[in-house]
This record gives C-alpha cells, structure tokens and sequence, in this order.
C-alpha cells in the first residue's frame, strides 16, 4: 500500500478538539454563579460501578446561588452526597430526602486565585496537547517526503501551515483562559 498524502484538516481537527476540551474544562470551574455544568466532573460510586454524577440524578439550577441535585434512586443518595464533598469545588450539599440543594458559596478571594491557577493549568495542559498534534504532523510529513509522496517544498510549505495553524489554536487557548480569569476574578 503506498503511503498517501499527509491531510492537514486531520491535524486541524485534532488541535480544535483540544480548544473544545479546555472550554468543557473551564465549565466546571467554578466562578460566583451557579452552572449546572459545575458538577460534570463529578463521578459518583452507584451500583458497584463509578458514574457520571448527572447518570443517576437530575441536576437543576433554581437559582443563581444555588444548584439542586435530584437523584432518582433513594440508595445512591449517600453516594453522591459523598461525591461532592470529597470533590474540590468546595461545596457543602443539604439532604433532602432524595434531593440535594447546594448552596453556592462567594468565593474568597483566595479561592478565585486557586481557581484562576486551576485554569491556567488546564490550559497549559491543552497548549502541550495541541503542540503534540504539530510534532505528529510534522513526523508525518517528513516521512512523507522520506517517502516521495510529497515534494521537500510541499513538506515545507505544508509545515509552516500547520505551524500557522498551532499558533492560531494556541491563541484560543491563550483567549479563553484570559475570559475565564476575568470571570473568576470578577466580584
């Protein structure tokens, strides 16, 4: 089988799936208003088994300062109570029955600083993924040269663009976490 032409659009792809993670990462950070999408990381031991928190329960936000957290099995009430404490948010839930309210607490100022290294890291950590997919490209496109499928001009050509194109995703990165900062710090 001859080796086929690098395709860029899959180096593309990968870079903006990186940018989509950082922003579902930067969703459950939390700021001072309540999400729902808070609770996302949050996995819950239910059934032998550890869950997805929004797997066993219905997760509603009533209000800005507060979320309430619904679950449908009587048993795993425990379980995901323990969940969320135990998690880093910070979150102290109120049994109720089957249902949990969580009151959202102001954050300390303190508690933005640690929020806003948090989010520093997951971005650093998308930064390292997206300069992965620009070494796995340019590898790729070495080999293809190596190979004869492509020109040493079309391989140089082709790596300032994906070299363009980590740039441009390295910048989404370095936008987003300067909006979730000001989101965080802001009182």
């Amino acid at each position: 089988m001859p080796a086929e032409k690098p395709q860029l659009s899959r180096y593309r792809d990968r870079m903006d799936k990186a940018v989509s993670a950082l922003k579902e990462e930067f969703a459950s950070l939390r700021t001072g208003r309540a999400s729902a999408n808070l609770l996302d990381q949050i996995m819950v031991e239910a059934y032998g088994a550890t869950t997805p928190l929004n797997q066993v329960a219905a997760i509603t936000v009533p209000e800005p300062r507060s979320i309430s957290v619904n679950v449908w099995d009587r048993g795993v009430v425990v379980s995901v109570e323990k969940a969320i404490r135990s998690s880093d948010l910070g979150l102290n839930p109120v049994v109720e029955g089957q249902t949990l309210r969580i009151p959202i607490p102001p954050l300390t100022e303190e508690r933005r600083r640690d929020l806003a290294k948090i989010a520093a890291k997951y971005a650093e950590q998308q930064r390292v993924a997206i300069r992965n997919v620009r070494r796995d490209a340019n590898d790729d496109l070495k080999k293809a040269e190596k190979d004869s499928v492509i020109s040493q001009d079309e391989q140089k050509r082709m790596e300032s663009e994906v070299q363009k194109m980590t740039d441009e995703a390295v910048k989404r990165v370095d936008e987003a976490l300067k909006t979730k900062e000001q989101e965080i710090m802001q009182v």
